[in-house]
């Protein structure tokens, strides 16, 4: 199977097509998939999921996808790596900076064998014109084209984080305050004090004995270690998408220091997030660069 590559901050690409534009493949980008016209199949991690105008897909890397198309179909392909994340939150002042890296933070971590990623029915005309403005600088190369297409595409990444925070509804069988105690956990990730179970018990007025019990009859999963899933998710998601050092992964995510990351994530996760960074590394190799 192909691994695809991008060696440029980002790439737009469109294409207009009657049979599938590439086979099987996997990238170690990321990759919004928008479809102006047409129907057919997106298979993503084997999952087959109906598309049609206005279908959106957010492809995290090492999504195995492919397409079959029954209608004559416009893709516009939006390709972005780490190099474009980086140099978003390097530019940005500090307090935009925590809020970019918790939109990123809910992109990493949702699941994108779903299908389509827009479930609020008012946010589909808000991606549509982003996606027709996109499309249009980039055919006619305007001055400043290449400043303006990154905030749409920031734009668009907002919308598609906004839309993965109401998938966590799910998670909690519709329950209000267990999806407001995940979005505080998320919120907080980074504040160990924030996340200690009688400050998040007194934030939403639960007792503290009460509030894990609480939390896992809704999600059936305790609130700490939901917290601590959570935390190691992200540690994976440092671990494959940036050179950030072990102790520097402890220090953010709020572990006393790097022996207790490597204890926890091994415990967890059969394996020290060193060997996890290796292999991931190694199941990468370099390869010429393609951009779908």
């Amino acid at each position: 199977m192909n691994t695809h590559h991008l060696f440029q901050p980002f790439n737009i690409h469109l294409l207009k097509s009657n049979e599938c534009p590439l086979k099987t493949h996997k990238h170690s980008y990321f990759e919004l998939v928008y479809i102006v016209e047409g129907k057919g199949i997106h298979n993503i991690n084997g999952n087959d999921f109906k598309y049609h105008p206005g279908s959106l897909y957010l492809l995290t890397p090492m999504i195995v996808h492919h397409f079959h198309v029954e209608e004559l179909t416009s893709f516009v392909f939006i390709c972005f790596n780490n190099i474009y994340l980086q140099a978003i939150t390097a530019r940005d002042e500090k307090h935009s900076h925590d809020n970019w890296m918790q939109k990123l933070d809910y992109i990493f971590q949702s699941k994108q064998d779903q299908g389509d990623i827009i479930r609020n029915e008012r946010d589909k005309p808000l991606a549509a014109a982003i996606i027709a403005a996109i499309v249009a600088e980039y055919e006619q190369e305007q001055n400043m084209q290449k400043e303006l297409v990154e905030q749409l595409i920031n734009t668009l990444i907002t919308i598609v984080a906004r839309n993965i925070t109401i998938k966590c509804d799910a998670k909690t069988g519709g329950d209000n305050i267990a999806l407001k105690i995940i979005n505080y956990v998320h919120l907080n990730i980074y504040d160990h004090e924030k996340l200690k179970a009688e400050n998040i018990a007194d934030h939403f007025n639960i007792s503290t004995n009460y509030i894990s019990e609480y939390f896992k009859k809704q999600t059936g999963e305790n609130l700490q270690q939901f917290i601590i899933n959570y935390k190691l998710s992200l540690a994976e998601t440092r671990l494959r998408h940036s050179n950030m050092r072990l102790n520097e992964i402890a220090f953010e995510l709020g572990f006393t220091d790097e022996s207790h990351l490597t204890k926890t994530f091994k415990k967890y996760k059969g394996e020290s997030p060193a060997l996890f960074r290796k292999n991931i590394k190694a199941n990468n190799p370099a390869a010429e660069p393609e951009v779908l």
